[in-house]
């Protein structure tokens, strides 16, 4: 068990946290939720000891160990990869290294035996002669093929590190877990292994994450972070969703009763106050209105902008033909020979682990990459909106946000670009804003503002949701939903991809394209059900192969 006990957090005046009390048990996955700026990060920090609290303190029981997910992608690039997913149990990972100095030794003394006879007891109780497969088996399970294992760290690229920092916190069986955003950057094969995981993981874990389908799968409780409190909910995301606006309906319509029987006293009381023989009713009542007391509703942190595209003219049916396009990155052939014609009424969302391939497939529909071979055509009723997933050259700009939009309205009048803007939560004289000195998330929200202002009726999107808060992500989703133009989108959300795609399109690492008119549940399924008829058919030829 973990608890946070009368933890404070402030900076300057500002309090982020104010006297939190909760205890988080063993067999719960909690979830933490919250608004952008609540201080779920921060929080885990306070709990793994990174972070010391302004007041309070977090008890640990006796003899539990406790992982997290280190941020640092550059901390352990001095280590092989086997090793640094050791070090997630760094007692053990101490051991095998004294050992290995003891043994190295020329002269073997009496106290060097000693020694080497405790660490070999200890060594045995941790399960030490399985740390190399237990590694290997967690790296295999979130795809890390065996042929990185013994490479060193720096030698990755970004996303196999992240694989590789995930194992290191899962390794060991820990007692208490820790995860912030442990979904960012996993294909969907590591992300669907990792459910599995943390489902059958025993022991307590605590995750901060914007994937509602993830929470929904794998939380138990969900701690909300609200205002400097946190509140612990049972149930997943979904629950406690629900329960949540349940809750504030029932006390609305309890102040409203309230309210009502208010106004009835109160209209008595004036009525007969100075009526002799209505003075003793008049006054049991006006004791009846002190005791009332309506329920104090506060609001939440959390805002959701309004995301509405809204198409200025409507689409005709021819919207797009491609036809055998080939690209070739730096010797690797990230399209081969794809072809496709989109409809009117096509969402489609371009799944699988290819992402370069995405972005290229993306870049050259709009013209801003040239295919090696191969075309594509728009139709001439077509207007195209573009959400990039890398926006550096965008943002390298002193333009005010609000000058910058401007440029992509048809009506060049300040207040009604600023209108825009509200939408997407810059108020007041956030318009200024310099594009250059905007955060992560306010540079997505100033792109969806532009593909708003734009008015097209196709919109591509690579990887909206990073960097969104789950407000945001709810907000785009359901504008997304709602679009009445053609769509192409890249997204690891599961949720946000089952709820908008009616056709799926996966690139395949060998450049060639799957495409299927269904849902995204329904295409998962049926490629897992074909992953597994090549399984079986893979281990029927070794078996003939055996026989022969």
């Amino acid at each position: 068990m973990i608890s946070a006990n009368n933890v404070t957090l402030r900076f300057g005046k500002k309090a982020l946290f104010e006297d939190v009390n909760v205890k988080f048990t063993e067999g719960n996955c909690y979830g933490i939720i919250g608004a952008n700026g609540a201080g779920k990060s921060t929080f885990l920090r306070i709990l793994s000891g990174q972070l010391e609290p302004s007041k309070g303190d977090v008890t640990i029981t006796p003899g539990q160990r406790l992982s997290f997910l280190q941020q640092d992608h550059f901390k352990y690039d001095a280590f092989p990869v086997l090793d640094t997913v050791i070090m997630g149990n760094q007692r053990l990972y101490d051991i095998m290294k004294e050992k290995e100095a003891i043994y190295a030794k020329e002269e073997f003394t009496d106290e060097d035996g000693i020694r080497a006879s405790e660490l070999e007891g200890e060594f045995a109780e941790m399960n030490g002669w399985e740390a190399e497969s237990d590694a290997a088996m967690l790296l295999n399970g979130l795809g890390v093929d065996p042929s990185y294992h013994y490479v060193q760290m720096s030698d990755l690229d970004g996303s196999l590190k992240v694989k590789v920092l995930l194992a290191q916190a899962l390794f060991g069986n820990p007692d208490i877990l820790l995860l912030d955003e442990p979904t960012n950057h996993l294909d969907l094969d590591a992300i669907d292994w990792l459910e599995e995981f943390l489902i059958n993981f025993e022991n307590t874990v605590i995750v901060v994450s914007h994937d509602r389908y993830f929470l929904n799968k794998v939380c138990t409780q969900i701690a909300d972070i609200d205002y400097g409190k946190i509140q612990l909910y049972a149930g997943n995301y979904d629950f406690w969703y629900e329960s949540s606006q349940l809750m504030i309906r029932q006390m609305k319509e309890a102040n409203k009763k309230k309210e009502e029987k208010i106004k009835e006293l109160q209209e008595f009381i004036q009525r007969f106050s100075a009526n002799a023989s209505k003075s003793k009713q008049a006054t049991s009542r006006k004791r009846a209105l002190e005791k009332i007391q309506l329920e104090e509703i506060r609001p939440s942190s959390r805002k959701y902008p309004y995301i509405d595209f809204r198409p200025d003219r409507e689409i005709g049916n021819e919207v797009l033909l491609v036809e055998h396009l080939s690209k070739t990155i730096d010797g690797v052939k990230v399209l081969d020979d794809i072809s496709f014609i989109l409809g009117r009424e096509d969402k489609v969302a371009f799944v699988g682990g290819n992402e370069l391939a995405k972005t290229t497939l993306f870049q050259i529909l709009m013209g801003e990459m040239e295919p090696d071979e191969g075309s594509y055509k728009w139709g001439v009723t077509t207007s195209v909106a573009y959400f990039e997933k890398d926006n550096t050259k965008t943002f390298d700009s002193d333009l005010p946000i609000v000058d910058w939009l401007t440029q992509f309205s048809a009506i060049k009048d300040a207040t009604y670009v600023r209108g825009f803007l509200g939408r997407m939560l810059f108020a007041g004289d956030d318009g200024v804003k310099r594009m250059r000195v905007l955060s992560g998330g306010e540079r997505v929200r100033v792109q969806l503002s532009k593909m708003m202002i734009m008015g097209a009726n196709v919109l591509i999107l690579d990887e909206p949701t990073n960097h969104l808060d789950m407000e945001s992500i709810t907000a785009l989703n359901n504008g997304l939903i709602k679009f009445s133009g053609v769509e192409l989108f890249a997204c690891h959300d599961h949720q946000f991809v089952q709820t908008t795609a009616n056709r799926i399109m996966e690139i395949l690492p060998n450049g060639s394209l799957i495409d299927k008119i269904t849902t995204y549940d329904e295409y998962l399924a049926s490629d897992a059900m074909a992953r597994k008829r090549t399984a079986v058919t893979v281990v029927e030829a070794e078996e003939e192969g055996a026989e022969e």
